[in-house]
């Protein structure tokens, strides 16, 4: 059998990621698991979004946040296993075990759930051909506002995200259309009014039909436009087209009926935890986007105290003597050396 780990953390976004770090901190032997290839959540959505919601952290865009998160979460080499889907968690004696998609099994003391809304992959156009074109300048993210500049681009879908790509984009396309299969769009209505102030044409009732290519059919270069009440068709010119539709939700991940921790009455997908990230199941910690409790904040600050909370229970629960939270930063031994390497550093430069 493998080796039995303190804390394994399924989750490598904001709240898996700190609480990697808090563990170690804590001088924990952790883990963490990750379905997709990189560390970081669902910031990967939309790496240039500016995060303000960050004690301590001005106005910074979500790809920096997460460089900051994976290298802060590394921080004591915990164990990373990426592309590691988890199927179910069951228990045999006092740990957990964790089994995944690859046939893999991982031993774990406690068993920190931090997965957010879920594994999370954008909803595909669904037009013939269309797959083709996502090598080029068909996009369901924005990984670079300014591959953009100077583009006559159409955007696709009502929400918030699609209409917060638009007006982040103002200014910087050459050209924006918007359009929405629905009557109206619903996304938050400053933002709307902000695209409407700056002339960019919504145009609602209306999808993409068919997709036309290039003379070297790499690239699209027309979009045939259908309203969805008249059936009239119209065509508009492209340079990139950018799709969101929603996003589809795995929520395959289980726990075996001996462990499955309660969830949240309304919506059955969070799971309701004591405050203190533990779960009607001990050993089972909840936190950041799953976890539901009486005080919780959506927010990635919230997310960090979650970890806080739980990695100091966690630490407790396995050694009863231990405090009852680490040490501040400033003063903690774990830090000395880094601390008088900074210093140094601080000084050379002046």
């Amino acid at each position: 059998m493998e080796d039995i780990y303190d804390v394994t953390i399924i989750g490598g976004g904001p709240s898996g990621l700190y609480s990697a770090f808090y563990a170690g901190l804590r001088e924990l032997k952790t883990k963490i698991i990750e379905y997709k290839s990189t560390l970081g959540g669902k910031l990967h959505v939309y790496p240039e979004k500016i995060i303000w919601d960050i004690g301590g952290l001005t106005a910074t865009p979500a790809h920096k946040v997460i460089e900051n998160l994976v290298e802060q979460g590394l921080t004591f080499n915990p164990t990373v296993c990426l592309d590691t889907k988890v199927d179910i968690v069951t228990k045999k004696d006092n740990y957990f075990i964790i089994e995944t998609s690859k046939g893999e099994k991982h031993f774990s003391k406690k068993v920190v759930v931090a997965v957010g809304g879920g594994i999370i992959s954008p909803i595909k156009l669904h037009v013939e051909g269309a797959e083709k074109f996502e090598v080029s300048n068909l996009h369901y993210t924005i990984r670079g506002i300014q591959s953009f500049k100077n583009k006559s681009l159409l955007i696709s879908g009502g929400g918030n995200s699609a209409i917060d790509w638009a007006k982040d984009l103002v200014g910087i396309a050459k050209h924006i259309t918007v359009i929405y299969r629905g009557e109206n769009l619903t996304a938050h209505e400053a933002q709307i009014r902000y695209l409407k102030e700056n002339d960019v044409p919504i145009i609602t009732n209306t999808q993409i039909k068919s997709l036309v290519a290039n003379e070297q059919k790499t690239k699209i270069k027309e979009v045939i436009l259908e309203n969805v009440e008249t059936n009239e068709i119209s065509t508009i010119l492209v340079d990139d087209v950018l799709v969101n539709h929603g996003y589809d939700r795995d929520h395959s991940f289980a726990f075996d009926a001996a462990v499955n921790p309660q969830r949240d009455a309304e919506y059955q997908y969070y799971l309701t935890t004591n405050g203190k990230g533990l779960t009607t199941v001990d050993g089972i910690y909840a936190i950041g986007d799953i976890s539901k409790h009486d005080n919780k904040v959506y927010l990635i600050t919230g997310a960090f105290q979650d970890a806080i909370n739980a990695i100091n229970d966690i630490k407790q629960k396995l050694e009863p003597t231990a405090d009852k939270v680490a040490m501040v930063s400033s003063h903690n031994e774990m830090f000395e050396e880094r601390n008088r390497e900074i210093i140094t550093k601080t000084l050379v430069n002046g």
